[in-house]
C-alpha cells in the first residue's frame, strides 16, 4: 500500500519522531508532511519531508512553539493528500487536521490530545500573566477546533491506555493502544554488579527530580541525576552529597547507567514514558507513580507504583529496591515482548489494514 505520514514537526530526534521512523521502515510511504523541519537534526530517512508555509517564517523553526496560533491555518494550507491508500498522523497539536482527499482513510497516532488546549491550566504558566488571559480565549476556541478535527479520524491509536482515556474523554472516541517503539535490540541487561539508583528526564518542575534529589538526602545509596533544564542550578546548589549530575550522555553510557543501578526513580507523570520502558528493557525496576503510561509499563514483578508520590514513599521504595532486587532478565524479557520496535510495526499495521478493510466495505 501507498502511505502518507503527517507528523507534527521535525525539529528533534526524540519519541515522537522513533515512531515516525519505524513507520517509514514498515510502510512505503510516498508523503512526508511536518510544519516545521531541521533537516541536519534528523536521520536521513526524514529528509524526505515537506513542510509547510511556516518553514520560511523568520525564527519559526528555533522557537516552533510560537507558531502555535498558525498552526491550523498552515495545515490547511497544504494541497489535499491524494493518489495514496491511506493516511497516518502522528499527532499531539495539530496534524491530525491534515486535509485528506474523500475516500482515504486517515489513521491518527495520538502521543496525547492537544496538551495546550485540554490542559490549560497546567500550560498557563508558559505565557507571561499579560498574555494569559488572551491565551485562555484561544484555548477555548482551540478545544473545538481539535475535537472536530478529531471526528474526521476513521482510526485513533493511543500510545498508551492513559492517553487513550483522555481521547475518550476529550474527543468522545475509542481507540487501539499501540506502545511506542523501544531499541529492545540495544537495551539489554549487562554482567555487572548493580549499585546506587537513577533518575533521568528533563529538569523542569513536572518531572518532579526535585522531589527525587530531597529523598535521598540522608540515604545510604547514591543517585545519579542525567539531564538539563530550568531546576538545574537550583537542584545542584541544594543537593545532598550522594547526588551526582550528569548533563548529557550518549545511547551507550545511558544503556550502562541502566544497566549498572539498583532502580531508576521516575515520579513525573507522562503519556507514555519511554525512559522507564528503556530501563526496564535493561532489566532495572522502577518506581513510579500510579498515573499516565507508568500503568502500562511496570508490573508486580518488574517495579513499584506509588499512589502518591513523596519523600517518604520514594524513601520506602528505595528501601525495597536495594533489599529485594527482582530478576533482570525476567523484567527484560517482558519488556521485549510489550515494548520491541517489531512489535510497534507489526501492531500498528494491523490497525492500518483493518482500517483499510473496514473502508473498503
Amino acid at each position: 500500500m501507498n502511505v502518507a505520514i503527517a507528523h507534527e514537526w521535525l525539529l528533534t530526534y526524540g519519541g515522537s519522531e522513533r515512531c515516525v521512523e519505524q513507520m517509514l521502515e514498515e510502510f512505503n510511504v510516498t508523503k512526508l508532511l511536518t510544519a516545521l523541519v531541521r533537516p541536519d537534526a534528523l536521520p536521513p530517512s526524514f529528509r524526505t519531508a515537506r513542510p509547510t508555509l511556516l518553514q520560511h517564517l523568520p525564527g519559526a523553526v528555533d522557537h516552533h512553539e510560537w507558531t502555535l496560533p498558525l498552526l491550523p491555518f498552515a495545515w490547511a494550507a497544504l494541497p489535499a493528500i491524494s493518489d495514496v491508500d491511506i493516511v497516518i498522523s502522528s499527532s499531539h497539536s495539530c496534524a491530525k487536521s491534515v486535509r485528506i482527499a474523500p475516500g482515504i482513510p486517515h489513521v491518527c497516532y495520538c502521543h496525547t490530545p492537544m496538551r495546550y488546549a485540554w490542559h490549560w491550566e497546567e500550560e498557563r504558566k508558559r505565557l507571561p500573566a499579560a498574555l494569559q488571559p488572551a491565551g485562555r480565549l484561544a484555548m477555548s476556541a482551540f478545544r473545538r477546533w481539535d475535537r472536530w478535527t478529531a471526528q474526521n479520524v476513521d482510526r485513533m491509536v493511543a500510545n498508551s491506555s492513559a492517553v487513550a482515556e483522555r481521547i475518550r474523554r476529550f474527543y468522545g472516541l475509542d481507540s487501539a493502544v499501540v506502545h511506542p517503539p523501544v531499541k529492545t535490540d540495544f537495551f539489554r541487561p549487562g554482567e555487572g554488579e548493580r549499585h546506587g539508583f537513577l533518575h533521568v528526564g528533563r529538569l523542569v518542575s513536572y518531572k518532579r527530580a526535585d522531589l527525587v534529589v530531597e529523598a535521598f538526602r540522608g540515604l545510604p545509596h547514591e543517585l545519579t541525576v542525567v539531564g538539563t533544564g530550568q531546576l538545574e542550578n537550583e537542584l545542584r546548589a541544594t543537593a545532598p552529597g550522594n547526588v551526582r549530575f550528569i548533563r548529557s550522555v550518549t545511547d551507550e553510557e545511558l544503556r550502562e547507567l541502566y544497566r549498572s543501578s539498583l532502580g531508576l526513580v521516575f515520579p513525573g507523570v507522562e503519556d507514555f514514558g519511554i525512559v522507564m520502558a528503556e530501563a526496564q528493557a535493561c532489566g532495572t525496576p522502577v518506581i513510579a507513580s500510579a498515573a499516565g503510561g507508568a500503568r502500562d509499563i511496570i508490573r508486580d514483578d518488574s517495579g513499584w507504583l506509588l499512589e502518591k508520590p513523596t519523600i517518604e514513599s520514594i524513601r520506602k521504595a528505595v528501601a525495597l529496591a536495594a533489599r529485594e532486587p527482582f530478576q533482570a532478565e525476567d523484567i527484560a524479557a517482558a519488556a521485549a515482548a510489550r515494548f520491541s520496535e517489531e512489535r510497534f510495526r507489526t501492531e500498528l499495521r494491523a490497525v492500518v489494514e483493518e482500517t483499510l478493510a473496514s473502508k473498503a466495505r
